[in-house]
């Protein structure tokens, strides 16, 4: 088998909109947000607790739910600078480089290429880059390895969320992504080990994914997801 065939990706339509494929034992939602409903739940918006993302799809009537991004210790706050309408999770811009603006379409930014104008975005949301804009895998070599959840965007503007419960460095993630047919034009860590979390409940899948290695901090044994406070999903369709 040659090796475009062997890293072709076959395709599952779960609902207009939303596509499914599991290539090399990752999970890859392909999600059009020209044709779904994307948004956003926030514990800090909602003066609620910090959810399992299976429960987060329960609660807010979710087909497809993925973090959307690392939190701090307050367990409520994005790490980098998160916006929802009016409502600030988070004000406060970090030094990570990418972005992510959603409502109307998706658009990436890379901040070392300069910022965009933002405010007409319902959601945008800051965290740390995987990929640049122009398919560049940022990530040095390093021994460190973890189950990985991201947020990609391919060149047609179409949203991926991308989870591993298999543990890679960054470095060699960022170079399967590259290597597979995603057309991705740029890539955000959302989270590691085992927070990081998928959940899949529409056009006859039904799963909701947990991660668990972290070098450093956790082995093998994380099977349930583990409550986290934000999200990105796709709303059910009716």
């Amino acid at each position: 088998m040659s090796l475009l065939g062997a890293l072709a990706i076959s395709w599952r339509l779960l609902q207009p909109g939303i596509e499914y494929a599991t290539p090399q034992n990752l999970h890859v939602v392909r999600i059009d947000p020209a044709r779904v409903k994307l948004t956003v739940a926030l514990a800090s918006e909602h003066g609620a607790t910090p959810r399992t993302a299976a429960e987060w799809c329960r609660n807010s009537n979710l087909a497809v739910a993925i973090n959307l991004g690392m939190y701090q210790t307050d367990h409520i706050s994005n790490v980098g600078y998160l916006r929802h309408g009016k409502h600030l999770n988070n004000p406060r811009w970090n030094d990570y480089q990418s972005v992510l603006a959603l409502g109307p379409g998706a658009k990436w930014i890379d901040l070392d290429q300069g910022k965009a104008q933002l405010d007409r975005y319902d959601v945008v949301v800051q965290n740390l880059r995987l990929i640049s804009g122009k398919r560049r895998n940022v990530w040095a070599k390093n021994d460190r390895q973890w189950s990985e959840a991201a947020i990609a965007i391919d060149s047609k503007g179409r949203l991926l969320f991308l989870f591993s419960r298999a543990p890679y460095s960054m470095r060699d993630f960022n170079d399967l992504l590259l290597r597979l047919p995603l057309d991705i034009a740029g890539a955000m860590h959302v989270e590691g080990g085992p927070e990081a979390s998928l959940s899949i409940h529409t056009g006859g899948v039904d799963l909701d994914l947990a991660g668990s290695v972290e070098t450093g901090f956790w082995d093998d044994s994380n099977r349930k997801q583990w409550p986290i406070p934000n999200i990105l999903g796709v709303v059910r369709a009716k």
